[in-house]
């Protein structure tokens, strides 16, 4: 079929529709073509109008795409625990950019251990009701796309707030008092000052190979916290994960390695969002509790097969304003509480908390629950995003190799049909095989469609 060149007012209406903006579009119409926003983009990849970088699902999904540029005030003068002279570390990924959390230990007395988790004081800047909180709660969560990040919050505030971009910050930090089993003897909250180094998971799980302190006691730590909450029936989920970086002249897909460093921070943060729920539940501050119901079965074993099954087990966490056992996580109460840079429900367990250090009053459970309701929508829309425009540009990796062969793996079936699973792009597709699940395959990926964000495998 020959195309024609499209007119401005053709143009606009065909990429209104491809990016979810109109019902209808009259140009397919005229050219016979189905008037759907996959049919559109397909149309606007065909006559060039758009290329292959192209993302339209943000669009279609509300989700906002436009940089905050908003005035961020300073810290005010207030009184703060000083941990200065503590040593702390930020640990991320290599060219992360919001470092809103850091970890440290210090020995008590007593024998125990504490352990502090310090967060990015961002509450002290976004106050409930201001015009930062508004529009943080409004967008939910940073997009983090491939080829760019829209923050939740103001650049300007990262960089006031982030943990280890100045000499000493102000944050907020989470303690709990430890045994050598992972048993806690105590937990609190305080606003501090802090001093921070940055590293990357690889920097520090260099450390802690090369036996050096802090890194040897908390990853000892981490590791009976663990197993504690496995014996409690938390559930463990390890399926590949990877970085998909992307921009005009195309995309990347690279495995993320799973040094026991970043172990040790996950089991941290936990740590800090139990500790954090527990603080509330004591001094009866209303939080956006995060709870998950027990999983629909129990799956033992081991492999992706398993891994992927067991996922499917797992119940989507809810979020209310008092507290609830967190079956995924082994817990009896839990909050997120270590992401207020990224994550709006965590910047409201911060508001609280504070309101609450400062001799202020913590907003009432029905404000939290119509906090909990709309950040909630507007971050799944975010997520959603993501996960599409991931999928767009792992397609964008794999076209751009199309004599490659790649690893796969059945991991689920359904009669006839199978899921296979290729760890090097963390994707899973549909397949026909009469495999049973574990089996490991070579395949050619073929048939690659943007647009309708699929592709086949062919065995090789």
């Amino acid at each position: 079929m020959t195309l024609p060149e499209l007119t401005p007012a053709q143009r606009t209406d065909v990429e209104l529709l491809a990016r979810g903006k109109a019902e209808k579009s009259r140009t397919l119409r005229e050219l016979n073509l189905p008037e759907t926003p996959e049919s559109a983009h397909t149309l606007l990849l065909r006559l060039g109008v758009w290329n292959e970088a192209r993302t339209p699902y943000a669009d279609r999904l509300g989700a906002t795409l436009t940089h905050l540029s908003l005035d961020v005030p300073d810290f005010a003068p207030e009184d703060r625990l000083d941990l200065s002279h503590l040593p702390a570390y930020a640990i991320d990924d290599e060219g992360n950019r919001d470092p809103d959390d850091a970890i440290g230990i210090e020995p008590l007395d007593n024998g125990l251990i504490r352990l502090w988790v310090h967060v990015a004081d961002v509450a002290a800047l976004v106050p409930p009701e201001s015009e930062l909180d508004l529009e943080a709660r409004a967008r939910g969560a940073t997009l983090y796309l491939p080829d760019q990040t829209i923050g939740m919050l103001p650049d300007a505030l990262i960089e006031k707030t982030g943990l280890g971009l100045h000499d000493t910050m102000p944050a907020l930090s989470i303690s709990l008092d430890l045994d050598a089993d992972g048993n806690a003897d105590a937990v609190d909250v305080a606003l501090t000052t802090v001093r921070i180094t940055r590293l990357t998971y690889l920097g520090a799980q260099a450390k802690l190979e090369a036996g050096e302190e802090p890194f040897v006691t908390l990853a000892r730590l981490a590791r009976a916290s663990k197993e504690l909450r496995d014996s409690e029936g938390a559930l463990s989920i390890d399926l590949p994960e990877v970085k998909i970086s992307a921009d005009e002249n195309g995309a990347s897909v690279t495995p993320l390695p799973k040094p026991e460093m970043r172990s040790v921070v996950q089991e941290c943060m936990t740590l800090a969002g139990w500790a954090t729920a527990i603080y509330a539940d004591d001094h009866d501050i209303p939080l956006p509790f995060a709870t998950q119901a027990d999983p629909t079965r129990e799956v033992r074993g081991e492999g992706l097969g398993v891994q992927w099954a067991r996922r499917k087990t797992l119940a989507r966490t809810r979020f209310q304003p008092s507290p609830g056992p967190h079956s995924g996580m082994g817990l009896d109460l839990y909050a997120q509480a270590t992401s207020p840079m990224r994550r709006y429900l965590d910047l409201v367990v911060h508001q609280q908390l504070r309101a609450a250090l400062t001799g202020g009053e913590p907003q009432d459970g029905k404000v939290v629950a119509a906090h909990i309701a709309q950040a909630t929508l507007n971050a799944d829309a975010t997520r959603q995003a993501e996960r599409l425009s991931r999928k767009h540009h792992t397609l964008r990796y794999a076209a751009a190799q199309p004599d490659r062969e790649w690893d796969a793996v059945v991991v689920d079936r359904r009669g006839p049909q199978a899921t296979l699973l290729l760890p090097e792009l963390a994707y899973d597709l549909p397949f026909s095989t009469p495999a049973p699940v574990g089996t490991e395959l070579r395949v050619r990926l073929v048939d690659i469609n943007l647009p309708a964000l699929s592709m086949r495998a062919r065995l090789v």
